[in-house]
């Protein structure tokens, strides 16, 4: 898919530019071994008909910074990871500016990590805590 340097927060970006993340708009602002922070400029795409944030939008950015974390953060001679379960708690939203999400990487295994993430608006309210699983990768033998 990609020559990108995944592990870095430019390489990541510059990779996502024509996937999902792209589409979203979502940017990686800062990446390192067990913390990846991102933001989200809020357009017409990220919102429902009724003129807030949409759901999946808020999910779309915390797997994609939980995600950037993981990559950052696999073990040596992993080559890849698949979230293999989520869960968001909505406690907020928003309809104009900026979304960050900050992940940590709460278990870091051989086979599998654990990521916590808060999205929040740009006044610091708290739109959603996220938390996922992902699936190390290894190669096949």
């Amino acid at each position: 898919m990609t020559d990108a340097d995944l592990t870095t927060a430019q390489g990541f970006n510059a990779a996502g530019k024509t996937f999902f993340p792209g589409h979203l708009d979502i940017t990686i602002r800062h990446l390192e071994h067990g913390l990846a922070r991102a933001e989200m400029r809020l357009g017409p795409q990220h919102l429902t008909p009724t003129g807030y944030l949409h759901g999946a939008a808020v999910v779309g950015i915390a797997d994609t910074v939980c995600g950037a974390g993981c990559q950052g953060s696999k073990p040596k001679g992993a080559v890849g990871f698949t979230t293999i379960e989520l869960k968001c708690n909505f406690l907020g939203t928003a309809n104009a500016g900026v979304v960050t999400s900050e992940a940590r990487m709460i278990h870091g295994g051989r086979n599998t990590q654990v990521w916590d993430a808060d999205v929040t608006r740009e006044d610091g309210k708290l739109i959603a805590s996220f938390r996922c699983t992902q699936m190390v990768l290894w190669p096949k033998p």
